[in-house]
């Protein structure tokens, strides 16, 4: 029998994509090889999945919804893990996908075996996701994700500009990313009320150890009065802590480039 069909839930942001041309765009842009270790966030309808799986042979699929999950269960070459996203353990489940690829390509596959992310992000928790996801950043190959565009432009913006803010100097510490692809809200079943964007971000490697609490509280403050200068709010916390470095804080929050917040980061964890 064939089952009824799914109507989207609008407490779990459900906008399912629908349209065969931004699909295919999408699938370009992440490019799946076979063998990869692919993990899709929010495969809802599959529009996504089974393209993927097509060219992937397997696919591991976080999915809440248990009526969509227990349709996913039926394919054959899927694994699914019915959870919200923000409760995985990425370093977990790319360890269990580490064991799977040795027992069937042996040893030498799965060495170096990174995860591939990629997903279809809720836009009403899009930002704790992506920040959930920074912490298992060093087992993971790529992401792709679609989001508001709003919010990808805030991820990718330069410094000065009125879109720079605290997401994209966390992000942009961590990650080097891009916009790839618009997409209009014709292209979701139900429409969404704005437009959307595919980002793809390529966790940095070699990067000082970094105590990424102390960045986040750090940019925060910054950003907390962001039209002020900082001397009014950063100055004091800094002057708190007993820092006596050559931070100028006679500037705004967002002229203040990725670099320098990380290097003072590293100064006041330098201190303790």
């Amino acid at each position: 029998m064939k089952p009824a069909p799914h109507r989207a839930r609008k407490r779990f942001g459900q906008h399912f994509l629908a349209d065969p041309g931004v699909i295919d765009a999408i699938i370009r842009s992440i490019a799946p090889k076979p063998g990869e270790a692919m993990v899709e966030i929010g495969p809802g309808l599959a529009a996504l999945t089974q393209p993927l799986v097509e060219r992937v042979g397997r696919l591991t699929v976080v999915e809440l919804d248990r009526d969509l999950a227990a349709r996913l269960r039926a394919h054959p070459h899927l694994r699914v893990v019915e959870s919200d996203v923000l409760r995985v353990n990425f370093q977990v489940l790319h360890a269990e996908l580490q064991s799977s690829f040795a027992l069937s390509a042996g040893e030498s596959g799965a060495a170096g075996l990174r995860l591939r992310l990629v997903g279809n992000l809720p836009y009403n928790i899009s930002t704790p996701i992506l920040f959930h996801l920074m912490a298992f950043a060093a087992q993971v190959e790529d992401q792709h994700f679609m989001l508001q565009k709003e919010v990808v432009e805030r991820m990718v913006a330069a410094p000065s500009t009125a879109a720079y803010g605290r997401l994209s100097v966390m992000l942009q510490w961590r990650y080097a990313m891009e916009e790839v692809l618009q997409v209009a809200p014709e292209a979701f079943d139900p429409p969404p009320k704005v437009d959307s964007s595919v980002v793809r971000m390529q966790p940095r490697a070699g990067l000082p150890r970094l105590e990424t609490a102390l960045l986040e509280e750090l940019v925060r403050i910054a950003f907390g009065q962001r039209r002020k200068l900082l001397r009014h709010q950063l100055g004091r916390w800094l002057d708190e802590r007993g820092y006596a470095g050559s931070f100028d804080t006679q500037r705004r929050a967002e002229e203040v480039p990725v670099d320098e917040y990380v290097a003072l980061a590293h100064a006041l964890r330098s201190r303790t």
